[in-house]
């Protein structure tokens, strides 16, 4: 997630009961964010490494892989917040998972709307601790202002490159890990939201990217990744 487009947030909701993960998906949908849901701790796991959500709404008593363990895990992984949804009430419960890096933690049974709440308000503190100003080698890419620079290598002199809002949001949301390789798939679903756009859609648009670049002197960038789809900078 990037500060620029908060709305369309991805929440990954780890519960294994089927109704209050439909709950949970109403309301957070309704509210404008994304969501995916995992139905045991090893789902969640995985669909943690390959949709990279910008928050978890995570249930401790969970099949496979314990809330726990996932929760573990997920800060050895990095910093993606974690509200902790849980029916485990013990104060004990509470300061163990708060210890091991829950951001909040929400007793069963909740106020959805609520849980929403809270959802935003760690978004927001996470997006506050996060720069405004992604630099990937010659970019320099502004989030708030929603602009990218491509500095010289001769002088100080630093060109503006005209892109689409797509485009930009491809650009930015690549930027946080250039050298990582994203699908096709995750690129239309974390920036054309709602839409029903199709992997060629990607194509087109990083392919517009490319030229773009190329003629502002940065050159290298969207690497095909075989088999996957695109990294923004090659692998060194």
């Amino acid at each position: 997630m990037t500060c620029f487009d908060k709305m369309n947030s991805l929440v990954l909701i780890a519960e294994d009961e089927a109704e209050i993960a439909h709950i949970l998906h109403a309301y957070l949908e309704r509210d404008g964010l994304r969501t995916a849901i995992a139905a045991d701790g090893l789902i969640a796991l995985d669909l943690h490494r390959s949709l990279r959500p910008d928050i978890v709404l995570l249930d401790l008593k969970m099949p496979c892989v314990d809330g726990y363990e996932v929760l573990t895990e997920l800060r050895r992984r990095g910093g993606t917040p974690v509200i902790v949804v849980s029916a485990l009430a013990d104060s004990l419960d509470k300061l163990h998972a708060l210890r091991i890096g829950a951001d909040d933690y929400v007793v069963k049974p909740f106020n959805a709307q609520e849980v929403v709440g809270r959802v935003r308000a760690v978004l927001r503190r996470a997006c506050s601790a996060r720069p405004s100003v992604l630099q990937v080698r010659e970019l320099e890419i502004d989030l708030i202002s929603h602009s990218v620079a491509v500095a010289s290598e001769e002088s100080s002199f630093r060109s503006r490159l005209d892109l689409t809002l797509t485009e930009f949001r491809i650009l930015a949301y690549m930027a946080h890990f250039p050298t990582r390789a994203f699908t096709r798939a995750e690129l239309a679903d974390a920036c054309l939201p709602g839409s029903d756009a199709l992997e060629r859609t990607i194509d087109s648009h990083a392919g517009k990217l490319r030229r773009k670049l190329k003629l502002a002197g940065a050159h290298g960038y969207f690497e095909s990744a075989r088999g996957v789809g695109y990294r923004l900078v090659p692998l060194l």
